[in-house]
């Protein structure tokens, strides 16, 4: 075969195959709960009117070799609970098995029914194959298989061998029936679901049944007769036939035809081998693992390449859950996943851990911790810190949200002023104590307070006995005109509105004019304050200094329209490193605009390795804008949709966890905000480290008081 054309058809499969496979989960997930939705329903109408259930089980569907009475037992328990852990995804084989073994029952004890027969299939299937991915099942199975209970080890591991003797034969046996009913052939109608088939056009069902037979292009074939047979069901309904037909489709689809197939010997003549790095391959240099670092490696998975992906910390951070971190909501494990797992089945990432110090462009060299990586091609996305607007000193006194030690060290500072407020006599010591500080009206702010203003009035209500922490001040100092700036003014009035709702003192068109350790002055007036939090600006890492060139005012790379650097063609910067002009306004430094950012560079890249022509110029498309404001209360922006109140905030809720990465940290932070809404108490009440108490000179005073007593 020619080389082009198997390269061509080699990344034709590739993406098939990608899509499937990422498609594969929720398939998996929507058809059993589908399943368990059916016989949990059904189980529960028996459950609930149980001697109506035993004069069915002895007059409708009696089993002639069962006591009627055991076999409604048996049957609403089977469907129950096998539902149960079905839907979980937990215990699946010997529920499906179970579950299995009452279809067939119903099916050659009571009536003949297609539907009956589709739900064996799917119990077999999910017996051979155990549940997929979404599932507890395969959450636990390496801690089952190497944990100490009884036979757990064996368990597993017959379960692994069941797979892989059976589960080939299993779906060669599993298309032949199925392409024996499409082909319509004369079959016993109590073992093949003749009626279900029965309604797809003829032209079509002959070649579909011959693709299904011999395992070729599978996928494709089990599309075409998903969406022959739900066509002609929504067109003409009939009677006999099973809405479970398409499930067994859907599962061949994303799943495969098996060994036993021609397609997997096709697949082995286009493979390439496996996956080895190819230390000839160009190497590419991503430095920092936020959200576009992250993103870029990613979308070069399966180039022939080598990545290394550099930071000073060897995790990647989900950054806008980072000031639930700080208001004691959640862990940082929660919102951290170590990047060398992220990236375990990819032999052509590496991940290194160190603070890069410099770039040499000409020699192509990165500088890190004194020694020096090569490069093909850059990619700078070292992010951004804190910017104090030149006035670097009010560093030590008013810290900043951007890693996890600043969110440890931020929920000591919080938690901490309130064990100063129950220690101190004096009550304008106290008051001091509870008073907090958000420099800054945007999403950080914004949430800032509205977290701390809710962890005083409800998680830490009734556990102190000298103070009420519901008493504590927050104020929001914006120096604009309005919160939320970058959002409609309807949203910033919602979630103004909503702040001193929970009794958040917002001050707009106020300054910060100096800052220290015992307070603030804000317009010329003198606030008292433990605890000051800057959110009100960043500035960009020194990339544009290791390459020698002239940055932005927020300290940011100038890029081309593909995002290289211009004197650099093979450098380039996403993110907050980048300054991306389009059309007269920056992409503003949001993790989309990096993901975005990191996707694109990643397709310029391909491009160049493969020799294709390169990618239209970066255009940032916004998903839209979110930023929450306490329980129930959170504003959306999508351009002409426009939500505030409950409804965005269940929204922020699930768009957060759908971009986390990671099931552990899904399910973390799932739970974690459970607790906090059903309980009104926060999980993480730690103050860890050193002591975050800033004593002034009346706090030393009382402590100098106390040592004597």
């Amino acid at each position: 075969m020619n080389a082009a054309v198997q390269a061509r058809l080699r990344a034709a499969v590739g993406a098939a195959r990608a899509a499937l496979r990422l498609a594969a989960p929720f398939v998996d997930l929507f058809v059993r709960l589908c399943l368990a939705g059916a016989f949990f329903t059904s189980g529960m109408l028996k459950l609930g009117n149980w001697p109506l259930a035993l004069i069915l089980s002895q007059q409708e569907y009696p089993v002639s070799w069962l006591d009627p009475g055991i076999a409604a037992v048996l049957g609403a328990a089977i469907e129950v609970g096998g539902s149960i852990l079905l839907t979980a995804g937990l215990f699946t084989r010997p529920a499906a098995l179970a579950m299995l073994l009452l279809s067939l029952v119903i099916q050659f004890s009571y009536q003949r029914l297609d539907e009956n027969l589709f739900w064996a299939a799917l119990f077999a299937w999910y017996f051979i194959h155990g549940a997929g991915p979404l599932s507890l099942d395969r959450l636990f199975a390496k801690g089952v298989r190497e944990s100490a209970l009884p036979l757990a080890a064996e368990a597993v591991a017959a379960a692994a061998s069941l797979e892989r003797a059976a589960g080939p034969w299993f779906r060669l046996l599993l298309r032949l029936w199925l392409a024996a009913a499409v082909a319509g052939l004369p079959l016993p109608e109590a073992f093949f679901p003749i009626d279900t088939m029965a309604a797809l056009p003829r032209l079509l069902a002959w070649p579909m049944a011959v693709m299904l037979a011999a395992g070729v292009a599978t996928p494709v074939a089990a599309v075409v007769l998903l969406l022959a047979l739900s066509g002609t069901w929504m067109m003409a309904p009939a009677e006999g036939v099973s809405l479970y037909a398409p499930f067994v489709l859907a599962l061949l689809a994303v799943s495969g035809p098996g060994a036993l197939s021609l397609d997997r010997l096709l697949s082995g003549a286009l493979a390439e081998g496996p996956r080895r790095p190819d230390e000839d391959a160009p190497h590419v240099v991503i430095v920092g693992a936020g959200f576009g670092g992250m993103a870029c490696a990613g979308g070069l998975r399966r180039e022939r390449v080598r990545v290394t992906l550099i930071d000073r910390r060897n995790y990647h951070l989900f950054q806008p859950l980072l000031y639930q971190v700080a208001t004691a909501s959640l862990s940082p494990g929660d919102i951290a996943v170590p990047i060398r797992s992220v990236f375990r089945d990819d032999p052509e990432v590496t991940a290194l851990c160190g603070t890069v110090t410099g770039v040499d462009p000409v020699r192509r060299l990165v500088q890190v911790e004194g020694r020096e990586i090569d490069y093909d091609y850059l990619v700078l996305a070292s992010g951004a810190s804190h910017g104090y607007f030149g006035n670097d000193r009010w560093a030590a006194y008013a810290p900043g949200l951007k890693f996890v030690e600043d969110a440890v060290a931020m929920r000591g500072r919080i938690l901490g002023a309130f064990e100063r407020a129950e220690l101190a006599e004096d009550p304008q010591e106290q008051a001091r104590c509870l008073t907090f500080i958000i420099c800054g009206g945007g999403p950080t702010g914004v949430e800032l307070a509205g977290a701390i203003a809710e962890l005083a009035r409800h998680g830490l209500a009734g556990e102190y006995r000298r103070i009420d922490p519901a008493r504590a001040r927050i104020m929001l100092v914006q120096s604009g005109e309005r919160v939320l700036p970058s959002f409609p003014e309807a949203l910033s009035a919602a979630a103004r509105r909503a702040l001193e709702s929970l009794g958040v003192d917002v001050r707009i068109g106020s300054r910060v004019e100096d800052i220290d350790q015992a307070g603030a002055v804000v317009n010329g007036t003198r606030i008292e304050a433990s605890t000051i939090i800057w959110a009100a600006g960043v500035v960009a890492s020194p990339a544009a200094m290791w390459l020698n060139q002239q940055p932005d005012r927020a300290g940011r790379l100038k890029v081309a329209a593909d995002l290289s650097v211009p004197e650099w063609s093979n450098v380039f910067a996403i993110g907050d490193t980048a300054a991306v002009d389009l059309d007269g306004s920056t992409v503003p430094g949001v993790a989309p605009a990096a993901k975005q950012g990191g996707l694109y560079v990643a397709s310029v890249l391909r491009a160049r390795l493969r020799g294709h022509a390169p990618p239209p110029p970066f255009r940032y498309r916004s998903p839209g804008s979110l930023a929450t404001i306490g329980r129930r209360q959170a504003v959306a922006d999508f351009g002409r949709v426009r939500l505030s109140g409950a409804v965005a905030w269940w929204l922020w809720g699930a768009v957060h966890v759908f971009f986390m990465l990671g099931t552990r940290s899904r399910i973390a932070v799932i739970l974690g905000w459970l607790w906090s809404y059903l309980t009104y108490r926060v999980g993480v009440q730690l103050i860890t480290g050193e002591r975050h108490t800033e004593f002034n000179t009346k706090d030393f005073r009382l402590a100098e008081r106390m040592k004597r007593q």
